[in-house]
């Protein structure tokens, strides 16, 4: 008998295709899974920032990593250039740094997507260009301080002289930073990290005496210029001047066209005691023919003589195309003017000096600053040649006051008060000059009376001067020229005016003293203290009376006011 067998419940079979893709999904799955749990968040390995590896860590590890490794890199100075000047930029002042945190966003995976986690498996990952972080306005604020300190001014080439020596300076090109435009290279000079000099944009300015010109113009110029001394001839004497004082005074100075052109200081050079001394030899001043009255005509009493000068122009004009020549033709001759003097016995009376038209003196104390003052104001007048509607002035021909000028201290009148300054008794020479302009009939232009009357001078017909403030004037109205002869002794002063008279008789009549006002009484200690006399003030009016044939033809007032002369009693 044959066994009995339990029948075994039959499978439908699956179809292959089916078995397949269940297969496959299981597998894809696991795959997917597996990628997240090995890969997802991480950083592809391989990837690099700046040479740091950061290939296989998390974000977090990754941002640590680099912080650690470009911290010190992004400190480094970073070097530039601005034209040939090089200076170095502290990258955190200039607002540049790395942006770690968002380099590593580039670097990681982060999303979640099939084709990226099955990516995972077959990719590693490269080199990143790290995110740099710029401050525009710290960048620019670096870049204008380093301007500071790179720029670099044009300069032109020179030559100059130095004891005889030629020198030169050489040209440089000038650079100016330009600060906006060099922001992105200062960037990309940071993100290179390569430490070479970076060469910032800078605006260019060539100089315009170039290397050239100065050769040129040390071969044709300098050199011969300095290659020896000059001999000069004046008036038959004859001098030399070294090369020493020449490069003192001489310069080359660049024209519009960048070309250098030599220049003599020739005022300078004039007063350089080894050229002023024998010019100065040479040099005369013109003396006018000295008149002087004699009865009613003017007389030549003296003959006058020629001058002779050498200007600043003829001495350059002499000595500089003399520079480029060499040995014996270096000599040359130099200029001197003849100067004709105004008043000679041959013109006298073409200029109408033929007659006294006035005379005055004036007496006063001796003293020895008045014999001095008053000796150098005649010297300074005398001989004065005014031409016809001339004005001639006391200030401006006996000059001011001073020591220097050959004046010394004396007794003037200050603030209604007798003090000491210099120049002291000159006021005598000015009443002088005053009464015989007065007598003379010529036109009076600014004078002043002092402010207290002084017993010496004649009431309402005096004048006193002050340098810078008052002076005494007249006008040549008389249609010829006009000459004023001047002298004084030690208690004198005499002033007369020749020419030619419009006038037969010019009188003066003096009306009588009004608004009489009595003197005040004072006591000073001053230690300059000036004892002064009291003499009432009053009014006064003068008329200057002109007649011609005996009959008068006009009458010019002259209103005064004095002051009080107050007693001052010196303690």
């Amino acid at each position: 008998m044959r066994p009995r067998t339990t029948p075994v419940p039959r499978i439908a079979s699956l179809p292959p295709v089916a078995l397949a893709g269940g297969a496959l999904a299981v597998g894809v799955g696991g795959l997917y899974l597996a990628g997240l749990l090995l890969t997802g968040g991480h950083i592809d390995s391989g990837t690099t920032v700046r040479g740091v590896d950061i290939g296989g860590l998390s974000r977090a590890e990754a941002v640590r990593k680099l912080e650690r490794e470009l911290g010190p890199a992004g400190a480094r100075e970073l070097p530039v250039k601005v034209g040939d000047r090089t200076g170095r930029i502290d990258p955190r002042r200039a607002g540049l740094s790395y942006d770690v945190e968002e380099t590593v966003d580039r670097a990681a995976r982060t999303g979640a997507d099939p084709v990226s986690v099955f990516g995972g498996f077959f990719r590693s990952g490269g080199d990143i260009e790290p995110v740099v972080h710029l401050d525009q306005g710290k960048a620019r604020a670096a870049l204008g301080k380093l301007a500071h300190g790179l720029d670099q001014k044009v300069r032109d080439g020179a030559v100059s002289f130095d004891h005889g020596q030629v020198r030169t300076v050489a040209p440089r090109t000038g650079y100016a930073l330009d600060v906006n435009a060099a922001v992105e290279p200062l960037r990309e000079s940071f993100l290179g990290g390569s430490g070479s000099a970076t060469a910032l944009p800078a605006r260019e300015t060539r100089p315009k005496v170039t290397t050239d010109e100065v050769r040129r113009a040390v071969r044709g110029f300098a050199e011969p210029a300095m290659s020896g001394p000059v001999t000069l001839t004046a008036a038959g004497r004859r001098f030399t001047v070294g090369q020493d004082t020449l490069g003192e005074h001489l310069t080359m100075r660049a024209d519009d066209s960048g070309g250098l052109r030599p220049e003599l200081d020739a005022k300078g050079l004039r007063a350089e005691p080894t050229v002023a001394g024998p010019l100065d030899a040479v040099t005369t001043t013109a003396e006018n023919a000295e008149l002087r009255p004699e009865g009613d005509k003017a007389v030549v009493v003296k003959d006058a003589t020629v001058g002779r000068s050498v200007d600043d122009k003829a001495l350059g004009k002499a000595v500089l195309p003399l520079l480029t020549k060499a040995g014996a033709d270096r000599d040359g001759e130099v200029q001197v003017r003849r100067i004709p003097p105004e008043v000679t016995r041959e013109n006298a009376a073409r200029l109408g000096l033929t007659e006294k038209m006035s005379s005055f003196t004036v007496h006063f104390e001796p003293a020895e600053y008045r014999t001095k003052n008053i000796g150098r104001a005649v010297e300074l007048i005398n001989g004065s040649l005014v031409r016809p509607d001339e004005t001639w002035s006391f200030n401006r021909t006996v000059g001011e006051r001073t020591e220097a000028n050959g004046f010394t201290d004396g007794i003037i009148i200050l603030d209604d008060k007798f003090t000491k300054a210099s120049g002291g008794g000159v006021s005598s020479v000015a009443t002088t000059v005053y009464n015989a302009l007065f007598f003379a009939g010529v036109k009076p232009v600014e004078h002043g009376a002092h402010s207290f009357y002084i017993e010496r001078y004649p009431e309402g017909r005096e004048a006193t001067v002050a340098w810078g403030s008052l002076d005494l004037r007249f006008t040549n109205d008389s249609g010829k020229a006009l000459y004023i002869q001047a002298e004084s002794t030690d208690s004198s002063v005499t002033v007369s005016f020749l020419g030619t008279r419009r006038y037969d008789e010019i009188k003066s009549v003096t009306g009588p003293r009004t608004n009489v006002t009595k003197p005040e009484k004072t006591v000073s200690h001053d230690k300059e203290c000036v004892p002064q006399t009291p003499l009432e003030g009053f009014d006064v009016t003068v008329e200057r009376v002109f007649s011609t044939d005996g009959r008068e033809v006009k009458r010019e007032p002259y209103r005064t006011h004095y002051t009080p002369r107050d007693e001052i009693v010196c303690e």
